[in-house]
């Protein structure tokens, strides 16, 4: 490594920097979700094309992640994280002008290469600048605002829009990246690997191409029909790719990811239990905002105070988590957390049309303990598995694992979401007499009650809206279903593929 000076390292202040800077990838994800609603309204976008603007961010994120963290490596962790965090200001300046879905998806277009630039840089530097008596508890600090972040965001943007319009999301972004770009500059100390072998370019652009493709096609599939030529090419090139990534990682001299890597038992278990977390987390944060506004019938703000009890319980609990795994095998540690996680996913698939807060919470502590508890070791055992000079890509593949889960469960919960309320709605207003548009527009997505009704089904209004909210309640419990016998299984395989010791420290 080099240093870019031989000053002393302000730990703490780095910390408050790279926390800055996470939360503004984080709170670009969970944020949007509060949104979307009035967004939904006052753009007309449908249910696909909602979708479409919380996951073309991820996609782009996840498939950048490996190549990014390898150029942190090579060129310098703070010198890319200061690159992301400015892209990000860029696209949140153009955000707050947005008025189309289009335009929409390409702003968080960019916002996911300027993510993808910054995520795996924060965790990088903790690795490789913090000692080693403070480097837990800052990863467990790492993990705390990667989940409870998340909530931070979601409450952060409802207070703007009780003033402001839905694109005020995009001031909060601006905000955090500005104080990031300022920390950045002030506290961060750069480090980089001193090599000259060429960046793997081609298993770089094989990772966007297997991700994006692969999503795209979930996410179509529930719009299109999984038979539509479309869908199945899409699924077809995102496998492929894949699997041609994988090829080429194994032949390469300097790959971006080597995939022996995976026969270390506690980094493949770690991949697992990240992938899997982020899957149910984004997936539930992204179906239950949309259940919390248009069925239980709260503002952006009360939906959020809903969700803040979670925060107060991942924060704190990361922490201590983080000094825990260093004692307690990942095994016991990690698979304890899944099982309180997939409870807690379970429980909140029971939600009815009727809203039951004390259900609800109960449901969101064992989600809250269940992301700390699993979360922290998995990153630890990720980071661990890496020697000092590698930790970009041992921090990229800890953030491509989160990415990926989180891109693949907006998509898939979002698919099983719509593809369930759209056949159940037509089921649930049948018999009402409904125009053929009207029908249409339900199709659409629940927003669709929303808004003031249309004067020729103003006398049935009240029956359409049960009739759309039960079914947004079968999409919910089948999505969050599947989140939550996910998390199970993964508790399994943790508990069987992960090893019986504690994590070594970091050479």
């Amino acid at each position: 490594m080099a240093p870019d000076s031989n000053r002393p390292i302000n730990t703490r202040m780095v910390l408050v920097t790279v926390a800055l800077s996470l939360m503004t990838v984080v709170s670009a994800v969970a944020g949007l979700n509060v949104a979307l609603p009035e967004m939904a309204v006052d753009i007309g976008a449908s249910q696909t094309e909602l979708t479409w603007i919380v996951d073309s961010y991820a996609v782009i994120f996840a498939g950048l992640l490996l190549l990014a963290g390898a150029i942190a490596d090579r060129y310098g962790r703070k010198r890319i994280l200061f690159v992301g965090l400015v892209l990000f200001a860029l696209a949140s300046t153009a955000g707050l002008f947005a008025d189309s879905a289009t335009q929409l998806i390409i702003i968080r277009i960019v916002s996911g290469v300027g993510a993808a630039c910054i995520m795996p840089s924060t965790l990088s530097v903790i690795t490789t600048s913090f000692p080693e008596e403070e480097r837990a508890k800052a990863v467990g600090v790492w993990v705390g605002v990667a989940g409870g972040g998340a909530v931070i965001g979601i409450f952060g943007t409802a207070l703007l829009l009780i003033w402001f319009p839905w694109n005020s999301f995009f001031a909060l972004n601006l905000t955090l990246a500005i104080l990031g770009i300022i920390g950045t500059l002030r506290f961060v100390p750069d480090s980089h690997e001193e090599s000259t072998a060429p960046l793997d370019w081609v298993g770089g652009l094989l990772s966007i191409i297997g991700v994006g493709a692969l999503v795209f096609g979930i996410i179509e599939g529930a719009d299109r029909g999984w038979s539509e030529a479309l869908t199945a090419g899409a699924l077809v090139l995102g496998i492929s790719g894949l699997v041609a990534f994988v090829l080429w990682e194994l032949r390469a001299t300097q790959p971006l990811l080597d995939p022996r890597l995976f026969t270390n038992r506690a980094f493949s278990a770690g991949s697992l239990s990240i992938t899997i977390q982020f899957f149910a987390q984004f997936g539930f944060i992204f179906v239950g905002l949309q259940y919390l506004q248009f069925v239980a019938g709260f503002t952006p703000i009360q939906a959020a105070i809903r969700l803040l009890p979670m925060a107060f319980i991942i924060l704190p609990a990361s922490r201590a988590a983080g000094a825990i795994s260093m004692r307690v095998p990942q095994k016991y540690l990690g698979a304890g957390g899944m099982v309180s996680l997939g409870i807690g996913l379970l429980m909140m698939s029971r939600l009815g049309v009727e809203f039951n807060v004390w259900w609800f919470w109960a449901a969101l502590a064992f989600f809250g303990f269940g992301v700390a508890f699993s979360a922290t070791p998995a990153t630890a055992a990720i980071t661990s598995a890496l020697p000092r000079e590698k930790q970009g890509v041992a921090s990229a593949v800890n953030d491509t694992s989160r990415e990926f889960g989180s891109a693949v469960g907006i998509a898939v919960l979002g698919a099983a979401l719509t593809s369930i309320y759209k056949s159940a709605v037509v089921d649930n207003v049948s018999g009402l007499g409904l125009p053929p548009q009207a029908l249409e527009g339900l199709q659409r997505g629940v927003a669709a009650v929303s808004i003031t009704p249309p004067p020729q089904v103003a006398p049935i209004w009240d029956r359409i809206v049960l009739g759309a909210h039960e079914a947004f309640v079968s999409g919910m419990h089948v999505a969050l279903t599947i989140a939550g016998v996910a998390a199970l299984l993964a508790a399994v395989a943790i508990f069987v593929i992960a090893p019986r010791k504690a994590l070594p420290t970091l050479d």
